[in-house]
């Protein structure tokens, strides 16, 4: 599955963005598709994820209630919707698929597939 990630941008705190995911050649059936962050100099870490099938979604609790994550089956794509953004959120923003279980989901390990990342820049 070759992944496509876009959307990101430099905007003021407070401000939103939404981020796209868009998957080339195959669908996300079957798949879980999640958003990871990393930060210079900091490991990768899990923002949200959303279930193709069926749609049950997770979230940090750094991003719950300011972010959400939701799908487009017509356009094979991943959406995070980010608001009330904050400059702890500046990060280089991936998105990724996995059939891990849902205790899985923010694992980076789990996740075999990943998109080139768009880069979210928060100004304070």
């Amino acid at each position: 599955v070759q992944l496509q990630a876009c959307g990101g941008g430099l905007v003021q705190a407070g401000g939103s963005l939404r981020l796209s995911c868009t998957a080339s050649e195959r669908t996300f059936s079957n798949y879980v598709v999640g958003w990871f962050r990393q930060a210079p100099g900091l490991e990768r870490e899990f923002v949200a994820a959303v279930r193709w099938s069926g749609g049950t979604t997770s979230y940090a609790d750094s991003v719950r209630g300011r972010f959400a994550i939701s799908k487009d089956i017509a356009k094979n794509t991943v959406y995070l919707q980010m608001n009330s953004l904050k400059a702890e959120d500046t990060a280089v923003y991936y998105c990724g698929v996995t059939r891990a279980v849902y205790s899985s989901w923010s694992d980076t390990n789990m996740y075999y597939y990943w998109g080139q990342g768009t880069e979210v820049t928060v100004s304070s």
